[in-house]
């Protein structure tokens, strides 16, 4: 009879080559160990299990070519995630790609469709992404948009192009627009928010960020334009790159994103939801940025989507 000690799942390691470079650790994993499920990945990262050069990692930790990766054994009987994403959803994001080249793929994101997968959600834009291109060698999220706003999402399509996006967004070179309907009014037509952000953690274990003044410098520029009976349109301008930045700076300021869960006014809310507001009013609708070997860089465009569009025209 067979030794069963032989048999036992053991450790690996993986030896991340030059295609790898830049890719988050668990989109790694989840490349590596097809039909494993994302539960038992982000499960193994958070007991420290998976070690990058013999070191603890968290999940968005971004891998180098050459990097060691251990693989801790994978349990015989583990459940099987093998179901593609579904037909509609890979319809919905194929017909959302706005643009495609060598080195950038992007996407007009659905409100309530996540980035990527993890946390209870199956499958993000990146993995039907994947599902929709196959034979892809790379793709990589380039950014993140939360999973309620819409708009424009980078995909890198070559690890050079992801290089040089995170170049750009460090030093400032990505110019974001979103566009966001506010509850109440100001006087004047543009505000600058400069005001540090903070994440917390609650009891009941939500996350939340908060303005405080040790957390991480932010800036936002929010201009008018539209005024509404009870709202206004506004664009908001990112110098930053926080997260939850312009929907907690707005409220910052007095006037929430409609729509918004977390951070908007309930009563507010309540009544948008009565007109037809189901969902978050943000948009990411314009980016722009240089490219070496493109002639006046990249600029990009994403109306806002018919819903939000139909409420604005049938508003006073």
């Amino acid at each position: 009879m067979a030794n069963s000690r032989e048999n036992a799942p053991k450790v690996r390691y993986l030896t991340v080559t030059e295609g790898g470079e830049g890719q988050r650790v668990d989109n790694f994993l989840i490349h590596q160990l097809k039909g494993v499920p994302r539960s038992w990945i982000y499960r193994v990262l958070r007991r420290g299990e998976v070690r990058v050069n013999k070191g603890r990692v968290r999940p968005t930790t971004r891998l180098h070519a050459g990097d060691e990766v251990r693989i801790p054994p994978l349990r015989l009987g583990e459940p099987s995630e093998t179901r593609a994403p579904g037909a509609g959803l890979q319809q919905r994001i194929a017909e959302a790609i706005l643009h495609e080249d060598r080195d950038l793929l992007v996407v007009n994101k659905p409100s309530g469709i996540a980035v990527h997968g993890g946390s209870g959600v199956s499958h993000g834009v990146i993995e039907i992404l994947r599902a929709l291109r196959p034979d892809a060698p790379y793709l990589e999220l380039a950014h993140r948009l939360d999973r309620d706003t819409s708009g424009l999402l980078l995909v890198a399509r070559r690890r050079s192009a992801l290089q040089q996006l995170q170049k750009l967004q460090l030093a400032g070179r990505v110019e974001k627009r979103y566009l966001a309907l506010v509850a109440g009014r100001w006087r004047g037509e543009r505000r600058t928010v400069d005001a540090p952000l903070r994440k917390n953690t609650l009891r009941s274990g939500e996350r939340v960020v908060r303005v405080d003044p040790r957390g991480k410098a932010a800036v936002t520029h929010y201009r008018v334009l539209r005024r509404l009976a009870d709202a206004m349109l506004v664009e908001a301008r990112l110098e930053t790159g926080r997260t939850h930045q312009i929907r907690v700076h707005a409220a910052h300021l007095g006037t929430p994103i409609l729509g918004d869960p977390k951070y908007g006014d309930e009563a507010a809310n309540r009544a948008w939801r009565e007109r037809g507001l189901d969902r978050l009013f943000l948009h990411a609708w314009r980016l722009s940025f240089p490219w070496e070997g493109r002639p006046g860089g990249y600029r990009l465009e994403a109306p806002l989507p018919d819903e939000l569009q139909r409420l604005l025209d049938e508003s006073p």
